[in-house]
């Protein structure tokens, strides 16, 4: 189908055809915005130029460090010029990039590397105890570059070869590794592991390349905008939103510390217009004291994925001078992957709270997929009435390779031709998706399904609740029964009763929390709360 009655002589070759890669934007922009600030970071402000001769020395200082095509290259850096040069100069010398959670033990992390097969680690001062630690865990340890960071309190340990010192190694006219095929492998990335073992998630170029370019139609983009990198880079590469940056001739200003006042202070600095986070990123900011904030004199707009964000929450934000749009996505599929696609013509008229609500929607497939949807237990599209529930799936260009040296795990996943998210969700009459919850995060109370997000809505906009978690707890009598976590916003005091009667207000009976602990929640480096660890705590409530 689709091919003419004689193709002689229509083959593929240089000319025509060359593998898609993100790789490319750094190449083109090194020419086409040459002086143009690509990399701010405090006082290290980078052009193009001088960005790709960083990861032009980069690439060749790995390359004579016997780094060769395939060799794995870990990083245990915050968002600092470092973490951004190493997804570019890494894969440019053939290698495929690690980047590992800052925040994991040292048995977790000693694995990764150990699975990955690491050859050379970069590593940040701050963590450098912990990349010797887990380095010597290893059979072959992996080669330890250590990155200190002048705008840091964190001294060098003088044990290893710095980062800036091995970049002089580098030739800077050294010839970029491109892949020939561009399934090839870009990046591992390791899933939380929540349940288990951290799994592998294998990352090739054609996927990036196209995440960058569906990133930019849905975020609406024009040439040179600001982007503050708050979303942990060791997270789903940043959503790729570095790789895109160039494609733009863009600035990327990096935020080693994601704190309200670094972001309100950057947004002023440097002019930001762009910037990803979790919806606990959101409700710090709104929850930042007037006297600390920066006024805003220009929209900024913010991609949220992670928990459903609360729609007060939302309403909330949006009244600071920031434009939300809620997005979804796994570390499976390179980040966000459907977005709530806002429709002016409908919804333009709606009362803010109406407004809100729909934004905390997850919509629909961004333009690098091809399909997402819906289903049942069947694999049978489920009825479009924002009541029936299933299992969310998908297919399309920014779906993972598989994970890494787990053959079983990707035929899973991979089962009926789609990628199984293990989110279940209801779909709206115009096919926009909107989760209920995490399979494991739904409540079986006396047979009745609950959606935990439910009841976390519903207690976030409690005006003294900053934030709320809810599990399930067993219950002799139910089996199962919602018990929320909750943290109060400073000098907030609020009883368990009481806060359990305002649930009352707007959630039937059955939904309501039946227990709630005021406590701090455990959360991860990205900002999601740890319901494994409270999950915990509830088996052991009385």
């Amino acid at each position: 189908m689709g091919w003419l009655s004689d193709e002689t002589g229509l083959e593929k070759c240089a000319a025509n055809f060359v593998p898609l890669t993100p790789l490319s934007h750094l190449q083109r922009a090194s020419q086409v915005y040459a002086d143009h600030a690509a990399v701010v970071y405090k006082s290290h402000r980078s052009t193009y130029a001088d960005y790709h001769t960083r990861c032009t020395r980069l690439a060749s200082a790995l390359s004579n460090h016997n780094v060769h095509n395939g060799d794995v290259v870990a990083t245990l850096l915050p968002n600092i010029p470092a973490q951004i040069e190493a997804h570019f100069g890494v894969p440019a010398c053939g290698a495929v990039l690690n980047t590992i959670n800052t925040r994991l033990d040292l048995n977790t992390v000693s694995y990764i590397l150990n699975h990955g097969s690491a050859k050379v680690l970069l590593a940040d001062s701050q963590f450098i105890d912990l990349a010797e630690n887990a380095a010597n865990l290893q059979e072959t340890p992996p080669h330890i570059i250590e990155v200190n960071d002048p705008h840091a309190d964190f001294q060098a340990s003088n044990r290893h070869i710095t980062y800036e010192e091995f970049l002089t190694e580098g030739d800077p006219q050294f010839d970029w590794i491109m892949p020939q095929d561009e399934w090839e492998s870009l990046a591992l990335n390791y899933t939380s592991g929540t349940t288990g073992r951290p799994k592998g998630v294998v990352y090739h170029h054609r996927g990036a390349y196209l995440m960058t370019m569906g990133t930019v139609v849905s975020w609406r983009m024009i040439t040179h905008p600001i982007y503050l990198a708050v979303v942990p880079l060791f997270h789903c590469n940043g959503w790729n939103h570095t790789w895109m940056m160039p494609l733009l001739g863009g600035t990327l200003v990096c935020c080693r510390d994601i704190n309200a006042n670094d972001i309100f202070e950057a947004i002023a600095r440097e002019g930001v217009t762009h910037f990803g986070g979790a919806p606990i990123v959101l409700n710090m900011l709104v929850n930042t004291p007037e006297d600390n904030r920066f006024c805003l004199n220009h929209t900024v707009e913010i991609f949220t994925a992670g928990a459903p964000p609360a729609p007060t929450t939302l309403k909330k934000v949006e009244a600071l001078g920031f434009n939300v749009t809620h997005v979804y996505g796994l570390t499976e599929t390179y980040g966000h992957v459907t977005e709530c696609l806002w429709n002016d013509h409908q919804w333009s008229g709606l009362k803010t709270e109406d407004r809100a609500a729909i934004k905390a929607r997850q919509g629909v497939p961004f333009p690098m997929m091809e399909n997402i949807t819906v289903v049942d237990e069947h694999m049978t599209q489920i009825t479009m009435d924002a009541t029936a529930q299933g299992e969310i799936v998908m297919r399309g260009n920014a779906i993972m390779k598989g994970y890494f040296k787990n053959a079983k795990a990707t035929r899973e996943s991979f089962r009926g031709g789609y990628f199984h998210s293990d989110d279940i969700a209801v779909q709206h009459p115009d096919g926009y998706i909107q989760i209920a919850d995490r399979a494991k995060d739904i409540i079986i109370s006396g047979g009745e399904n609950i959606s935990s997000v439910e009841i976390e809505s519903t207690l976030m906009s409690h005006a003294d609740v900053l934030l709320a978690a809810v599990v399930a707890k067993p219950d002799k009598k139910w089996g199962e029964v919602p018990c929320a976590f909750i943290e109060l916003k400073d000098g907030a005091n609020i009883s368990e009763e009481e806060l359990i009667a305002f649930s009352r207000q707007t959630l039937a009976g059955f939904k309501t929390p039946k227990h709630i602990i005021f406590t701090e929640l455990p959360k991860t480096a990205t900002g999601k709360i740890q319901k494994f660890e409270l999950r915990k705590s509830a088996m052991n409530l009385q």
